[in-house]
């Protein structure tokens, strides 16, 4: 059964469509502004398997959406989840932060380190640089190549 909220839905008529929204079942809005209103809700009253469809002026779904927890997702093999990909956007932000002020990053082997931008990479011995602690999440490519022989991080504990 289809909920259709009124255009001017209250957050506690939206919160009660919601919750009364079984698995096979669709709360379906006409406005995009409603629609991303029923999205804050679900998120916020942390509900999971409700469907919200946005719906055009013919009642043609035009988007949809279906909360789940993280826990009900069925991790994809070689696909980065969710979270990881967030993280990912965090680095890239905080490598921006490092453009701007002047700050690159060199990597060696398996060992990253900070210099600032005007040192030529070719300083590897500068006394400037940094290394980074990176917790095992940085490789260098010679990590990746089949006749690269053991790796002291495969040693150590």
């Amino acid at each position: 059964m289809d909920i259709t909220l009124e255009d001017n839905a209250s957050y506690a008529t939206i919160v009660d469509a919601l919750q009364r929204c079984g698995a096979e079942d669709a709360v379906c809005c006409g406005t995009e502004i409603l629609f991303n209103s029923a999205k804050q809700a679900l998120v916020q009253e942390k509900l999971s398997g409700v469907t919200l469809q946005l719906l055009d002026t013919d009642g043609y779904a035009i988007r949809q959406v279906t909360s789940r927890r993280r826990g009900d997702q069925v991790p994809v093999p070689d696909r980065l989840n969710d979270r990881q990909i967030t993280v990912i956007r965090a680095l890239e932000k905080v490598l921006r932060h490092c453009q701007k002020e002047g700050i690159q990053l060199i990597g060696y082997s398996d060992e990253l380190v900070a210099l600032p931008a005007q040192i030529k990479p070719e300083a590897i011995a500068s006394a400037c640089a940094l290394d980074i602690e990176t917790y095992g999440a940085y490789r260098g490519a010679e990590a990746l190549t089949p006749d690269a022989g053991t790796l002291i991080n495969d040693v150590l504990p």
